[in-house]
């Protein structure tokens, strides 16, 4: 799924569902080892009192009701929360009327603000690229996980350092451990001929950005349409061109092009040659995989695993917010203002304060998301429980 302010800088999605460019306009670094109940929080305003519409609260409900499993099972990073204060709101779901979704919230939860509440969102969406199910000259495939690639550790790295997870790559015709085929190793047809292709896109600009998302559609001529997600990543570095094409003075200021989605798509696209060079140098390559189910048919699977809704789900630190909690924003981009789900997270969503808003499919969603960088206030919703617990300390 795609992003903000100017986004593409960013790594891989936590919980390998998705990546979340991070905006060249990005926030300051996060203190190291802190989380939300290390940071301490403050009471905000009543839930009662928040500008809450019907829609508005009606979209949150579905999404929260969702993410009750994660709440009700899951520990809680930010340490804000313990699994049994969700109980009483997720229990209440099933039999409360469908005509007060704001009194559902304004029952259950009270808001608290993390931080010095100096609140940061972007903007992401699933993109929807045109495919096709054979292949054509100039269309790119779009590869499901080879076998062959695992994590191993090469045989030259001393056993002092083998700390961690091993590194990803492959073994070579010799046996050897080495890093795994890179973009421009990919494209020049390292994987062809094995049978991994899902499909195959259109315009190789596109599934550049889709891969960058980590999920979307893949829409074929027949009018059928195929769910794709994130399945694994090659081994090698993100490198987020549009800072590089920024420092090299090919968008903004002095230039035809924006510093945004819009300005780099456009800029690639108007020097071909430059610009695969340009994609080429980010040699992270992702793979995918077929979304099927119940859950596919609502929209991509965040990172705690359930499906993320547009304009109602949003990514997050889980170290400063709670995976499922509610998260009412009060921005200077008001079309982000609202209430959201907090059921995904990102590489370059880092901090206290730091939010990325799913906007769903379609040029809307895209226009929106590629130029959402908005800046103001936050308030965690939280269960009455954990709120009166925590402003009592």
């Amino acid at each position: 799924m795609l992003r903000a302010a100017a986004l593409l800088a960013a790594p891989l999605a936590l919980a390998g569902c998705q990546i979340v460019p991070e905006p060249i306009d990005r926030a300051p670094p996060p203190p190291a080892g802190t989380t939300a109940l290390e940071m301490g929080v403050r009471a905000g305003p009543p839930v009662a009192h928040l500008n809450l519409t019907y829609d508005d609260a009606a979209s949150a409900l579905l999404a929260f009701n969702t993410s009750c499993p994660v709440v009700l099972s899951r520990e809680d990073a930010s340490g804000l929360t313990i699994n049994s204060d969700w109980r009483e709101a997720c229990a209440a779901f099933t039999a409360w009327p469908a005509a007060d979704p704001k009194g559902f919230f304004a029952r259950f939860f009270d808001t608290v603000e993390v931080g010095t509440n100096d609140a940061f969102a972007t903007g992401y969406f699933e993109p929807e690229i045109a495919g096709s199910r054979a292949f054509q000259p100039g269309y790119a495939p779009v590869y499901a996980m080879p076998d062959d690639l695992v994590r191993a550790w090469p045989d030259d790295m001393p056993e002092s350092e083998r700390t961690g997870r091993a590194p990803l790559g492959r073994y070579d015709e010799s046996g050897r451990f080495v890093p795994y085929y890179t973009r421009a190793e990919i494209e020049d047809g390292a994987l062809a001929g094995r049978g991994l292709e899902l499909g195959w896109a259109v315009d190789p600009i596109e599934l550049f950005f889709l891969q960058i998302q980590g999920s979307g559609r893949l829409a074929f001529a027949d009018g059928s349409v195929t769910r794709i997600g994130y399945a694994g990543q090659n081994g090698h570095g993100y490198t987020g061109i549009g800072a590089l094409m920024r420092q090299r003075g090919l968008i903004g200021d002095g230039t035809n092009y924006p510093t945004s989605m819009q300005g780099i798509v456009q800029y690639l696209r108007d020097h071909p040659a430059e610009g695969r060079a340009i994609m080429r140098e980010n040699e992270s390559w992702i793979f995918f995989r077929e979304l099927t189910g119940p859950n596919a048919a609502i929209g991509p699977i965040g990172s705690i695993g359930v499906p993320v809704r547009g304009r109602a789900s949003v990514a997050v630190d889980p170290k400063y917010v709670p995976y499922g909690a509610p998260v009412w924003l009060d921005l200077d981009r008001d079309v982000a203002d609202g209430l959201w789900v907090a059921q995904d997270t990102g590489g370059a969503i880092k901090g206290p304060n730091r939010f990325d808003t799913f906007w769903g499919a379609g040029a809307e969603a895209r226009e929106i998301a590629g130029g959402m960088s908005g800046r103001g206030r936050a308030y965690i919703l939280l269960p009455k429980a954990a709120a009166r617990r925590l402003l009592a300390r």
